[in-house]
């Protein structure tokens, strides 16, 4: 067989597809533009200092520029913007690029041609996982840029450990592109139906991405701060805190607010001695980005193997 048929149902599927390539293509162009045009306003705004203040140097007073204050804003979503399009990939993949031509029937075509369903399959997941994989990857790399130069006085709206900024900080945003085309992919041979399937993928996508969200301190150990004043400083990620009573029971903070006394004798008038604050160092962003990155290549790997055997038993 010639390489030139080798490469056959890749090519059908750039040349079927070409007008979303071409558009996902131009959303990744636009994106980065978008991050360098606000890293340019920032940069050619008047400052008097290096952290963006308009006032005089060393006079305690911080007063940042408009541009820098709004390009702060508009970061502070940058991770939310990636997770969202990780979510048209999906859809993407799900869609137009796999149940459509199940739905149809378009398949049989391709497999009359002695191309094989796995076959078949494979020429529709890897262009979009390379592709996902290489504009991410810019993507992720641009953010970081444009938010290591505005940070200003670390505003909490770009701490790291933010929902809005954490995804678009590091690999993770890689493993969750690849995690769409996969579930994307299981959806459609699944579901067989273009609509449906892409429903299922922005389902399924949308809350796997707000379950780690929500319990995403909970894949690497925390550290334990204890002391009258155990708050950590820096850009520290706070999950808990409260005191310890003489038996060493945990009473937290956040009790207080359904109870009458919400006041510092809160939790002394309940055996309190002790205070703690349970957190995450900034030295713990690789360790949560590595792991959460790992679950998530082990379950686009689960779901990929899925898919092809799905799609082996219905067309056996």
């Amino acid at each position: 067989m010639s390489a030139l048929s080798l490469r056959s149902p890749e090519r059908v599927v750039v040349r079927m597809q070409r007008r979303s390539l071409w558009a996902g293509g131009a959303l990744v162009v636009l994106g980065i533009a978008f991050v360098i045009g606000l890293r340019i306003w920032v940069a050619s705004s008047p400052e008097n200092c290096a952290d963006g203040d308009t006032t005089r140097c060393g006079d305690g007073t911080y007063l940042p520029t408009y541009a820098r204050t709004a390009t702060q804003t508009y970061l502070s979503g940058g991770g939310t913007a990636l997770l969202v399009l990780s979510v048209l990939i999906g859809v993407f993949v799900a869609g137009p690029l796999i149940a459509r031509e199940l739905e149809s029937g378009a398949f049989r075509f391709a497999w009359a041609q002695s191309v094989s369903p796995a076959r078949w399959l494979a020429a529709r997941l890897v262009l979009p996982a390379l592709l996902a994989t290489a504009g991410t990857a810019v993507l992720v790399l641009v953010y970081r840029w444009a938010r290591s130069g505005v940070l200003g006085e670390a505003p909490t709206e770009l701490g790291w450990s933010e929902n809005g900024v954490y995804p678009a900080l590091g690999p993770v945003s890689l493993a969750y592109a690849l995690f769409a085309v996969a579930v994307g992919a299981l959806c459609a041979v699944l579901v067989r139906r273009t609509l449906p399937a892409m429903a299922l993928t922005a389902v399924v996508l949308g809350t796997v991405m707000y379950g780690f969200g929500k319990r995403r301190y909970e894949l690497w150990p925390t550290v334990r701060g204890l002391g009258d004043t155990p708050w950590p400083g820096g850009s520290a990620w706070n999950i808990e805190s409260g005191m310890l009573t003489s038996s060493g029971k945990e009473l937290y903070w956040k009790d207080c607010f359904t109870r009458d006394t919400v006041g510092p004798d809160c939790l002394r008038d309940q055996g309190g001695v002790t205070g703690f604050v349970d957190y995450h160092p900034t030295s713990h962003f690789w360790p949560l980005q590595l792991a959460e990155t790992g679950i998530l290549l082990l379950l686009a790997a689960a779901a990929t193997a899925l898919a092809f055997r799905v799609l082996r038993r219905y067309h056996a």
